[in-house]
């Protein structure tokens, strides 16, 4: 979202750092002009500036380890909590430094990746994600993350080979599925996202209500319609779980993006004993109304919610 999540991100940024390495993803981004790469590397820099003049910064520099003496360990780690305490920029540089001394090149890229993905610099972590399964293949987070950015990018058939590379090499996590379940209903494969939805919540009943650690990366978009049968579908498969809760918040979901649930409701056997609740009924009731003051407000679509699904949900930050 959530890679997640996975939530798509735009624009490239690169800072001025401290270091260079070989060892790290120096990418192949498409940029509109050297004005723009100027504008951009510009703003950055002011805002890097403007985050050292911060009490906070004041706090954190005097203790920084030196990236000459420091071990690789100790520099990753500073990179985590200057990531943690939004420094990017700084947490990019510690890295780098890390990488420079010996640490783990597969872990710490999946790091830089993360880090440039929450700057929604999409290239650049794409290119880190890609260095880090190339180093360490069976990372299932780095491909996981490396999915999660192809299926922001709208290259889903790229995301869904991702996706299942990670689920190979860890079944057991929950995400990993709940991602693939999302890029199997973009490409209307509804069996597939199924399976996935189903497989996600056997392990994590909660994965769909949980926030996407993707750094406010923005929602990818669906058609309502699609949007509708992901809602009633996840309706379908807390129903089964006797997740009642969980199953009227999709179930309203569904009915707001223009889904006749109670008529769907027939045809399910589990969730046909709900047709006729009253928290259903109320449901309907609401989706109607929301509708018509959707199609009132037509005129003003800033007006309007927008329409997404569950954001890809990224791995953890260690590798």
């Amino acid at each position: 979202m959530r890679l997640i999540p996975v939530q798509l991100i735009a624009g490239i940024i690169l800072p001025a750092r401290k270091v260079a390495l070989g060892l790290l993803c120096l990418c192949a981004a498409s940029w509109a002009s050297p004005q723009g790469i100027v504008q951009d590397q510009t703003s950055t820099l002011n805002l890097r500036e403007r985050l050292h003049e911060t009490q906070q910064w004041r706090e954190v520099q005097p203790y920084l380890p030196d990236p000459v003496t420091a071990t690789p360990q100790a520099l990753e780690q500073e990179a985590d909590i200057l990531r943690a305490r939004r420094f990017p920029d700084d947490a990019l540089d510690y890295y780098k430094y890390a990488l420079a001394r010996g640490g783990n090149q597969a872990s710490i890229l999946n790091k830089m990746g993360l880090t440039e993905l929450e700057m929604r610099n999409v290239e650049l972590a794409r290119a880190c994600f890609q260095r880090s399964v190339k180093i360490g293949k069976k990372n299932p987070d780095a491909w996981n993350n490396l999915g999660a950015v192809e299926y922001l990018d709208r290259l889903t058939s790229t995301a869904i080979s991702d996706y299942k590379h990670a689920i190979k090499l860890d079944q057991k996590k929950p995400v990993f599925h709940a991602n693939l379940a999302t890029a199997y209903f973009e490409t209307r494969n509804f069996g597939g996202a199924r399976r996935e939805m189903a497989a996600a919540l056997r392990l994590d009943p909660d994965i769909f209500d949980k926030e996407a650690s993707s750094g406010g990366v923005e929602a990818h978009v669906l058609t309502s319609e699609d949007r509708a049968r992901f809602s009633f579908e996840m309706a379908k498969l807390y129903a089964r779980n006797d997740q009642q809760e969980q199953m009227l918040h999709s179930l309203a979901m569904a009915a707001e993006a223009g889904m006749d649930v109670q008529r769907a409701m027939e045809r399910d056997p589990v969730l046909a004993t709900f047709e006729m609740d009253p928290r259903v009924v109320t449901l309907v009731h609401n989706a109607r109304m929301l509708r018509a003051a959707r199609g009132a407000t037509a005129a003003s679509p800033a007006a309007l919610p927008a329409d997404a699904t569950p954001q890809p949900k990224l791995g953890p930050s260690g590798g």
